[in-house]
């Protein structure tokens, strides 16, 4: 009787043990697909703020990036509260649903708060936000990776030797307090005069912390390498479109004004791309410094 008993222990915890590494190794993609519906894209876009809305969202703006195309972004209490976790935890602070037309309907898409908390070292693994998502829009299932990655991978990712981490973001700006940032960021962006227009501003539970979304465009230069457009048409080439990538953020947090660096935001939520090709990060290499470019010049009022 006691080896019975022995024998039935140890299976329990082997199986135990085992669970762990089953979690650890279960694998992320960037995206989830909503639904696809058959619709006028203003239709799907007014349909889903008001399902944002029923479900507790907060809408912060709206983009339409190019024809065809459409970007709703929302937050609600989880997503801000995170920004209290880590200086740049900001980033995560906000949702976006995206829109795109297809032969076969309206793709509703959205990032999936799981992978972004990986992503963004959180804490929260946001588990209320997807679920609200979930609810609300829908998810037929997730995309952006063919494999996925790891959690682990995500919270230490950069896309190849020598490229950025999360913590390694533009630093486009420092002021003398953060009302001055502010005031600067606003001021450059009402200008506009680098391409780069005022979506939303979030002021964040996190003391002296704010979030901006911004458009970017070719600006006077005519450089289509900061042009939000002109970077999508190259790299999000699936079946299954990933606007919800856009747009790009500004994060103003105790008078500093920072950016994601672009060759780590793109290449997070694209993991699959190539280095090299038609689709490739090789055809944007000039991207990564024209917004940095456009994004500082953005911030000083330039």
């Amino acid at each position: 009787m006691k080896t019975v008993l022995f024998f039935r222990a140890l299976s329990v915890a082997l199986c135990l043990s085992f669970v762990p590494s089953v979690l650890a190794a279960e694998r992320l993609k960037p995206f989830v697909l909503a639904s696809v519906v058959e619709a006028s894209l203003d239709q799907a876009v007014t349909d889903v703020r008001t399902q944002l809305d029923e479900n507790s969202f907060e809408i912060l703006g709206e983009y339409r990036p190019y024809e065809g195309a459409a970007v709703v972004i929302a937050t609600n209490d989880e997503l801000k509260s995170v920004s209290q976790e880590d200086r740049l935890a900001g980033f995560a602070s906000t949702i976006r649903v995206g829109f795109s037309e297809t032969d076969q309907g309206v793709q509703i898409s959205y990032l999936n708060p799981e992978y972004l908390a990986a992503a963004y070292r959180l804490e929260s693994d946001l588990a209320a936000t997807r679920a609200a998502l979930e609810a609300g829009l829908g998810a037929q299932e997730v995309y952006g990776s063919s494999k996925g990655l790891t959690e682990k991978k995500l919270r230490k990712y950069h896309y190849t030797f020598g490229m950025e981490y999360f913590d390694d973001p533009y630093k486009l700006a420092s002021y003398e307090s953060q009302e001055a940032a502010i005031a600067a960021v606003e001021a450059g962006l009402a200008a506009n005069t680098q391409g780069v227009g005022h979506l939303y501003r979030l002021d964040l539970p996190r003391e002296n912390a704010s979030v901006f979304g911004v458009s970017m465009g070719p600006g006077v230069e005519a450089d289509q390498y900061r042009d939000d457009a002109f970077q999508m048409s190259i790299v999000d080439f699936g079946d299954i479109k990933s606007t919800a990538y856009l747009p790009y953020q500004i994060l103003v947090v105790d008078g500093e004004v920072l950016a994601l660096h672009m060759r780590f935001r793109m290449a997070v939520h694209f993991p699959d791309l190539s280095m090299m090709g038609k689709h490739s990060f090789m055809t944007l290499m000039p991207s990564p410094k024209a917004i940095e470019k456009a994004l500082k010049g953005a911030v000083a009022g330039e």
